[in-house]
């Protein structure tokens, strides 16, 4: 009915299998993940004729340590994987690191100036050899961490984006897009930071709000001026005009003319350029091209020249009396100089705006005009927005489509050059006059006087983007690469989508012949603390995921992850919840113990449907709707349900129903009890299956225990057999009523879980008369015998209950505590129904207010037919 199809023999008849009494996860986690990796299971081979899955690991910095988003973007990663490779797949997930360039340069800098030297002090090459030294001695603890999680990668094959492969194939796609006229050399306005001494990519700029001043200035004299404002005063300096609109007549008069720029001897004129909104401010604005993107295209635009006033420190570089100021000190300088002229017509402070600031170390950044390589993107982004429209590549969740077009039909050309030292080294070389030559992998770099090869990197995303295919041996024609590319799935965060995947959507295209990189991209959100919040060190609500794994277990850890991830949705998640999986994992524990304790068994087919009983059937009908339930999650990337549903089902129906129901036919012995031994050991068997790629550890102790076979890890993934018994499942679904509505009746009249009470069942002719036995177990219900008197009866799912009461509960106190229950439930029914009724309030009260009455109503109408209900049961007298 399941199928239970496994590697190997399983063990002997006569041996008995045994658990320590409680699950102590750090005694066996790390020897369990090292015999995963010592017999290889994580490991691929390119000639196999398995079908492939493949999926690269978003290659972690070299500089960083594990925290929760690592953590929850390698579980998900690590759920699919395991799955596929119990589901007969040859499967790669491919691990690397990323050399992060800004960030391992600043880290290695500062290491530097605790000797109180520069990079400078060492020279470019001593420089990057101390790099790879650090490296080799710091760098990259996040893969030690990573086998703390469970992660199931493929080790031999690690990778690092400036490994010889790697940087082979980096330096081959550069000149394909080189001799292809897609990357060039231009100046342009680019984000510089002036901390770490390189432009920024635009998607690498994090903006936030600012407090400066926005001051207004008259510019010109005599009738001849203009107001402008700015919220950077010192970037006047390098104005070479002041732009208003063609069709503002204000200014007409002025357009064409050349006005003073205030503390300079330079004048500048006046143009009209469309750009400029003349209902904002003055309606006029200076123009500064070198140093603001806007002002460069007008300076485009008009011919106009560009004067550079800050240098790459961001200290005014104009002859005059700031030259030498750093630009926060000029700023404030200049203000007063102007005042001092007169020329200051207002200032507004505070004034809270948005300012761009270096995702790397802070640091507010400078629009600044700098001579920097490019990739041209037109044709790639086209192609990278086809794909998706073509249905080539999926994008899971569906509503993100939109997001990726929305930038990939608008991209910009590619900054690609970064002012470090560490990193891919652009592959040009420059002659004495002007000559550049751009050198592949196999070609030798023109030698003689006055040739050197450029001295700016390659920024990190472009290696990254190459990564579904250097990784496998691009540029050459590996088995590898023909067996694994495309990748079968890209799972990352939504915030990944244009710094990443973006680039390896358009070289993928681009450099494999317009193969797609991989099939389905599926968005994730981010981490966040219990109320939704970021986490950040300095909101003091980070969390390091290892200690929650040494307290908890890193199933428990992996499990709170998965249940929480939604597709492209943010992740709540609180140290409670950690510590509610942990139960869980013991939960599953104390229940497998359970049944091994009472004979549980995988040996054997499993009995035929005529010698299962009701609840066998029932679990066995049940299991099937689950795996068949896993399977379309699994497919859907839909992590929460898939774990919800499995929680739920192990705990709620295995757990609490059918082991217990389970445990009447233990007592009683017999063909039932071995009939339920197999089932047990069948339902077990399937559901340890199919929770292993979220909760691996503690799986694969309890599978291996039970099955005595070799791992979890290579067993065939369970298969939905068909077998569905509806009629079982409703005979149980009784059973359940009956329970449950007793059960509730005992705690509403405080009776004790464990205390019982003597009880007459009339199931005769019922789906319930074989249940009787269990149900009396279940409620801790006695027979009734001599001198049973029933004080309550109670109606439920076609059938009587009857019970004596007599001795174990006060009927008059309960009486007077229900009685006034119900008149407190009365009285809400009758003003919700007030409210309801009175047309005025309904007309002028929101939706969401009449909702949460409405929901007071019916809530009050069930409590008083509850209460009704344990009145008329109590003992008359």
């Amino acid at each position: 009915m399941t199928d239970n199809s496994q590697q190997s023999p399983g063990r002997g008849p006569n041996s008995t299998p045994e658990l320590p009494t409680q699950y102590a996860p750090a005694e066996v986690e790390g020897a369990l993940y090292e015999r995963w990796v010592e017999r290889g299971y994580f490991e691929v081979d390119a000639k196999s004729e398995k079908p492939p899955y493949t999926i690269v690991i978003p290659p972690p910095n070299v500089t960083g340590s594990l925290h929760l988003g690592h953590a929850f973007e390698h579980t998900l990663i690590d759920a699919l994987t395991r799955r596929k490779r119990m589901q007969g797949y040859e499967t790669l997930w491919q691990p690397g690191m990323d050399h992060a360039g800004i960030a391992t340069q600043n880290v290695v800098e500062r290491e530097l100036a605790k000797e109180g030297k520069s990079r400078h002090d060492l020279g470019r090459e001593a420089f990057v050899e101390r790099v790879w030294r650090w490296k080799a001695e710091s760098g990259g603890q996040i893969a030690g961490q990573m086998r703390r999680l469970g992660n199931g990668v493929a080790w031999s094959r690690d990778r690092f984006t400036m490994d010889e492969g790697l940087s082979r194939a980096v330096q081959t796609i550069f000149k394909k897009l080189y001799d292809d006229g897609l990357i060039y050399r231009a100046e342009r306005i680019i984000n510089w930071c002036p901390r770490c001494l390189t432009a920024i990519s635009d998607i690498e700029v994090e903006y936030q709000d600012d407090d400066g001043e926005l001051v207004s200035i008259t510019y010109g004299e005599g009738d001849e001026t203009v107001v402008v404002a700015t919220t950077r005063a010192e970037t006047m300096l390098g104005d070479t005009a002041v732009a208003v609109h063609p069709d503002d007549e204000r200014y007409a008069h002025l357009v064409g003319k050349r006005i003073k720029l205030p503390l300079t001897d330079r004048t500048i004129p006046v143009v009209a350029d469309t750009h400029v909104d003349p209902g904002f401010g003055t309606g006029a604005v200076k123009v500064t091209p070198a140093h603001d993107p806007n002002d460069f295209a007008i300076g485009q635009r008009h011919g106009l020249e560009s004067v550079e006033v800050l240098d790459e420190r961001g200290v005014i570089m104009a002859h005059g009396p700031f030259q030498g100021l750093d630009r926060f000190e000029a700023r404030s300088t200049i203000v007063a100089a102007l005042r001092a002229e007169g020329r200051i017509v207002a200032e507004k402070r505070p004034y809270i705006h948005s300012v761009g600031h270096c995702s790397r170390c802070g640091t507010t950044l400078e629009p600044r005009l700098s001579l920097q390589w490019w990739v041209k993107v037109e044709t790639l982004a086209k192609a990278a927005g086809d794909a998706v429209r073509e249905g080539r590549v999926a994008i899971h969740p569906a509503d993100f489509s939109q997001r990726y077009f929305d930038w990939v039909d608008n991209l910009n050309d590619w900054c690609i050059s970064r002012q470090l030292w560490w990193g891919h080294r652009i592959p040009v070389w420059h002659g004495p006059n002007g000559e550049m030559v751009c050198v592949g992998p196999d070609e030798q770099p023109p030698t003689g006087q006055g040739w050197s090869q450029d001295t700016d990197v390659l920024d990190t995303w472009f290696s990254s983007g190459l990564w579904p295919f250097s990784t496998l041996g691009w540029p050459e024609q590996t088995q590898d690469l023909a067996k694994f590319y495309p990748n079968s799935a890209m799972v990352t965060g939504y915030d990944l989508m244009f710094f990443w995947v973006a680039r390896m959507m358009m070289f993928g295209l681009y450099a494999m012949d317009g193969a797609v990189p991989f099939h389905t991209i599926a968005f994730h959100g981010m981490v966040r603390d219990e109320h939704g919040k970021k986490m950040s060190k300095s909101f003091g609500n980070a969390v390091n995921p290892l200690d929650w794994m040494d307290k908890y277990g890193s199933d428990a850890l992996r499990f709170t992850l998965a249940r929480g991830a939604n597709p492209g949705i943010d992740v709540p998640i609180g140290e409670d919840w950690v510590q509610a999986s942990r139960n869980f994992a013991n939960k599953i524990w104390n229940a497998t113990r359970f049944a091994l304790m009472n004979g549980a068994t995988v040996e054997g087919p499993l009995p035929a449907a005529g010698e299962l009983s009701a609840a066998d059937r029932w679990i066995l009908s049940r299991l099937n709707a689950v795996v068949a339930e896993a399977d379309a999650y699994y497919d859907d990337y839909q992590f929460a349900k898939l774990s919800d549903a499995l929680y739920h089902f192990a705990w709620d129906e295995v757990f609490d129903w059918y082991v217990e129901l389970s445990k009447t036919t233990f007592l009683k012995g017999g063909e039932g009890a071995r009939v339920s031994r197999r089932v047990l050991g069948e339902v077990l068997d399937v559901v340890l299956r199919l929770l292993h790629p979220i909760v691996p550890f503690v799986t694969e102790t309890l599978w291996t225990t039970l099955t005595g076979r070799e791992s979890v890890v290579i067993a065939p993934w369970p298969q939905y057999s068909g077998f569905r018994d509806t009629a079982a499942e409703a005979e149980i679904a009784e059973v359940q009523r009956v329970v449950t509505e007793v059960r509730r009746f005992r705690s509403d009249q405080g009776l004790q879980p464990g205390q019982k009470v003597p009880a007459l069942l009339t199931l005769d002719g019922t789906v319930l008369a074989p249940h009787e036995d269990a149900i009396r177990q279940l409620l801790r219900l006695q027979a009734a015998g001599d001198g049973f008197h029933a004080t309550a009866t109670l109606p439920v799912a076609g059938v009587t209950v009857a019970l004596d009461l007599s001795g174990t509960i006060d009927v008059a106190a309960e009486r007077k505590r229900l009685t006034k229950d119900l008149g407190l439930a009365e009285k809400e029914k009758a003003q919700a129904e007030a409210k309801l009724g009175n047309e005025a309030f309904l007309a002028k009260a929101p939706e969401p207010v009449v909702a949460k009455i409405r929901a007071r109503l019916t809530t009050a109408e069930q409590d008083i037919t509850r209460i009704g209900a344990q009145l008329e049961a109590l003992p008359q007298g």
